[in-house]
């Protein structure tokens, strides 16, 4: 395995349904060099036929193959979007990446009720409005998430990958070392 030349950026995008995760994450790995997406809702929906584990099961092992990825992918000095929403994973993941030579940067997006509505109906998935309204109301009322929230609701794509990218300490997450 090659040394790490550098510090390397994991960039990882959370939010409710509809907030625009997607589109901001893959706006934002096609403007950052040497860099893969993880859309972890790839991993999830990987689960196929009638049996198949419970929803908590099939979180957790999507959880574990999107750090497996992100550790590959780092190892091999390339950068890192992932796409996929934190619930209660995000100290964990930092946990287990502690040991490599990376920047977390750590961003909750959010939009207005209003915003949320209009993207889930121009989309037709406007069956998840209940669990995007969910997500919306845990993330912003979580304390861990305060300073990494960022709001989408009168934003273009282009402008919010941009602060992104020059908002390098803003969404950073500091990871304790592990020796």
């Amino acid at each position: 395995m090659k040394e790490l030349s550098g510090k390397h950026v994991i960039y990882l995008i959370s939010g409710p349904l509809g907030v625009g995760k997607s589109t901001i994450s893959k706006e934002l790995a096609q403007n950052v060099k040497q860099c893969v997406l993880i859309e972890g809702d790839d991993i999830l929906h990987m689960f196929k036929g009638e049996s198949h584990p419970s929803w908590e099961e099939r979180l957790r092992l999507t959880w574990k193959n999107i750090l497996a990825l992100t550790r590959n992918f780092i190892q091999h000095e390339l950068n890192v979007v992932i796409d996929f929403v934190v619930e209660d994973e995000l100290d964990w993941f930092c946990k287990h990446i502690s040991d490599l030579n990376v920047r977390l940067n750590y961003v909750v997006l959010r939009a207005d009720k209003e915003k949320l509505i209009e993207r889930l109906s121009k989309r037709g998935d406007i069956h998840s409005l209940e669990r995007s309204l969910f997500l919306l109301n845990k993330m912003e009322t979580s304390p861990s998430n305060n300073q990494f929230i960022y709001d989408t609701t009168l934003k273009l794509p282009a402008e919010i990958v941009k602060e992104i990218i020059q908002n390098h300490s803003g969404f950073n997450v500091y990871i304790e070392p592990s020796y």
